[in-house]
């Protein structure tokens, strides 16, 4: 073998590159700093890999044997802090294989047998994205119980429900805090739908083209806990479709954690006062005494922002890639990483947080008795005792207009105006326009009736897990 030209890299390609690179590339080119969180999945795939090179007769058994004790010794060596990640390596691969090599020596040297850093990377992120959607799917089925206690103690706490921001009809708080959880259900349901599309492996699918060594690749994919190899070579390298999924879902998710924390935040508020934040989770202000500040929804409503911008990252960066790899991919990760670091401090506090939410029942039923949220309620009233819907809509319309010339609400209004207005009105009109009458006539499925959300809350806490 001619011996490398004078001064040429010692890296694990030089080879055609033959002069030194330029440090200025070195530092734009590398990878370690971000993707060193991969230590562990690429690891783990080297292990798996080696381990079928040599029952397919493509490397030793001893030497596949010292392969996977050098890189179970690297493991424990990185997760004990006694091995730095911070060598001169261009990336985690690059790193694991050097290591290797220097301890155990020419073995080392056979791991990248029928594997290219391509095949190996697609690898990586597919197992690291499989094992956090698992973590986050854990972490909102946490929150969703919150939310189901949290209605399960308040079936009976009327409050305002809204269209526009105007009052509109009466629910109860756990209707609307049901509301939320069904958002988390689609979200956890999200997160699963993508594992399962995810749930292929890439190695073996080498730089583009697979292997002309025999290898079995459905070996691989059983021992790393994949259901099936990636079909295509060129496709296994190049897709990155579950982080977009990922990264959809996640964007998906913390929108409607910014929508509950725009709610609490007005909730807290001396204007509302529906509820009251614990202290363990307010803040201060450094100029007010006074203050009691909602920092943690405010910076839940304001991280969804770089959620987003996770998500249109990767998808400009996706954006008329030729196949199969390309350096531009090298930029999958800080987007993902952020976003799934993002989103799991989000659930991790916001959960808590809300789950230590002081309501205010007598608040949320005085505001709810003014604004005439039982208006429709009237209206239906009459539709029961034969009159059309929108004659009893004219009518009730009026009645309401009445009150609110002469300081009244339909529930302090006499038997004689509303008896001028329409004979089918009775003394019964009274108890028809009680606050709790009106929600507990709405026991439809997914109406706001206790007897209603209590079948939404047992529904949801049998379909989790």
């Amino acid at each position: 073998m001619a011996c490398p030209a004078a001064g040429a890299s010692n890296k694990l390609w030089a080879g055609r590159i033959q002069a030194e690179t330029n440090q200025l590339v070195d530092a734009f080119n590398g990878s370690l700093a971000v993707d060193a969180r991969l230590y562990r999945q690429d690891i783990e795939g080297s292990m798996a890999h080696a381990a079928m090179l040599a029952a397919q007769g493509i490397i030793s058994p001893a030497d596949a044997d010292a392969i996977v004790a050098g890189l179970e010794g690297i493991l424990r060596d990185i997760e004990a802090g006694a091995l730095s990640l911070t060598a001169n390596a261009e990336d985690i691969h690059m790193f694991v294989e050097e290591v290797l090599t220097e301890r155990i020596g020419e073995p080392g040297r056979r791991l990248h047998t029928a594997r290219s850093r391509n095949d190996q990377v697609a690898l990586d992120m597919r197992l690291y994205v499989k094992n956090e959607t698992i973590a986050l799917e854990a972490l909102a089925q946490g929150f969703l119980n919150v939310l189901l206690d949290l209605a399960q103690n308040h079936l009976h706490t009327v409050m305002p429900g809204y269209t526009h921001l105007q009052r509109a009809q009466p629910i109860t708080l756990a209707h609307h805090l049901m509301a939320y959880a069904e958002m988390l259900r689609r979200d956890i349901a999200r997160l699963r739908d993508g594992r399962a599309r995810l749930d292929e492996c890439p190695l073996g699918a080498g730089a583009l083209a697979a292997t002309t060594y025999n290898i079995d690749r459905h070996a691989t994919a059983e021992a790393l806990g994949f259901a099936r190899p990636a079909p295509n070579s060129l496709d296994a390298v190049s897709d990155r479709d579950y982080c977009l999924e990922l990264l959809s879902t996640l964007s998906i998710m913390m929108m409607h954690l910014s929508r509950l924390a725009e709610e609490t935040i007005t909730w807290c508020s001396w204007e509302c006062h529906f509820a009251e934040m614990d202290d363990a989770f307010a803040t201060g202000s450094s100029i007010m005494p006074q203050k009691k500040n909602p920092d943690v929804a405010e910076l839940v409503r304001g991280k969804t922002g770089r959620v987003y911008g996770s998500l249109v990252t990767l998808l400009t960066t996706m954006k008329a890639l030729p196949l199969a790899y390309n350096k531009d991919m090298q930029e999958d990760k800080p987007p993902v990483f952020d976003a799934i670091d993002t989103a799991k401090q989000c659930l991790e506090v916001f959960a808590p947080m809300v789950a230590s939410l002081q309501f205010k029942p007598e608040t949320m039923r005085q505001a709810a008795a003014h604004g005439f949220l039982n208006a429709t309620d009237c209206a239906d009233y009459l539709v029961k005792k034969g009159l059309p819907f929108r004659d009893a809509y004219k009518i009730v319309g009026q009645l309401v207009h009445q009150c609110i010339a002469a300081g009244l609400t339909l529930e302090t209004l006499s038997l004689d105006a509303f008896q001028e207005a329409s004979p089918l009105f009775a003394e019964d009109v009274y108890e028809a326009l009680k606050l709790e009458t009106c929600v507990q006539n709405r026991n439809v499925p997914g109406g706001p009736a206790p007897e209603a959300v209590q079948a939404h809350i047992n529904a949801l806490r049998g379909s989790s897990g």
